[in-house]
């Protein structure tokens, strides 16, 4: 299946991102539908273009031809109008993400793929209120998506193999870094790894072993500095599998395996401590240190992105 024309439903952050990746193809044109006409979502994507510009990833022409292959419109029908992907940007919710695909499944084609942003939830189950499941399928992006190449594609259990390969074939097509994730389980691929990560960070923490700024720079400086260019299971390799297992003997035993969120995390929720959004997490961090970091970040994905293309 050749994908031409696609359709973003959701113009939050993440759909103004995802309009953003879409259209950097010459072959695609792609509609970003709107709850509201009030604001323009092209002032965002505007933005995060002009800050690829001043990091000299991208020419003001490459921008204006972006924004030239977006259009947006708060009628749905409109916008799903000879669509050949659909992708879902609207809220974690598992009933409104049903609700969302059974209602705009009478308006496209029956070879219009349907595919799910979702971060963790299962593919299966939001595809169980449509009459095709097998055309639903995950497209899970990372943000800020125009800048992390990362997109997990997920199989739920009725998802044919044939649209989850068009999917696959197409986001690769427009420069991204998919996967497939062949199972509909808990966390998909990266963020299962990632948060088995998290749960020894925290328990650091918890134990006194090191405090919170000590694990990031352990993990920083050290084995994440390799990561972009050696995986895990590569660096297994590497090191040969005897030495790994011995390594494995002597440490699995004596690393976290709670079956529950962090007690430490609970309580920072509890007593409003979320990080940037109030000045205190693990760490604190003012208005002008939280602000710096998210900057900080963008213009370090735009520099590492740039040599991997």
């Amino acid at each position: 299946m050749t994908i031409k024309k696609v359709a973003v439903l959701g113009s939050g952050l993440m759909g103004n991102g995802l309009t953003q990746v879409f259209a950097r193809d010459k072959d695609t044109s792609v509609v970003l539908r709107s709850r509201s006409m009030k604001a323009n979502p092209l002032d965002g994507i505007r933005a995060n273009l002009d800050q690829l510009i001043e990091n000299d990833a991208m020419t003001e022409e490459e921008a204006g031809a972006i924004l030239s292959r977006i259009s947006f419109t708060d009628d749905m029908e409109e916008a799903l109008k000879d669509t050949d992907l659909v992708v879902e940007c609207v809220p974690e919710v598992m009933e409104i993400k049903q609700d969302m695909f059974r209602d705009i499944e009478p308006l496209v084609r029956p070879d219009t793929i349907l595919a799910t942003n979702t971060s963790v939830m299962s593919i299966t189950e939001i595809a169980s209120k449509t009459q095709k499941k097998d055309r639903v399928v995950g497209t899970h992006f990372w943000n800020p998506p125009y800048l992390i190449p990362l997109v997990e594609v997920v199989k739920g259990e009725e998802t044919s193999f044939d649209v989850l390969d068009a999917t696959y074939d197409y986001l690769k097509k427009i420069g991204k870094k998919p996967v497939k994730c062949l199972k509909d389980v808990q966390g998909f691929v990266a963020n299962r790894l990632q948060h088995a990560i998290w749960r020894e960070a925290l328990y650091v923490v918890e134990a006194g072993i090191a405090d919170a700024a000590t694990v990031d720079e352990a993990l920083k400086y050290g084995p994440g500095l390799r990561w972009p260019h050696l995986g895990i299971l590569e660096n297994v390799d590497m090191i040969g599998t005897d030495l790994s297992l011995n390594i494995q003997r002597g440490v699995i035993p004596y690393l976290a395996d709670n079956k529950t969120p962090s007690p430490l995390l609970e309580k920072l929720v509890a007593d409003g401590k979320i990080g940037f959004k109030t000045g205190e997490g693990y760490q604190k961090w003012t208005p002008e240190e939280a602000a710096a970091r998210n900057l900080a970040l963008r213009e370090y994905l735009i520099k590492v992105t740039k040599d991997l293309k």
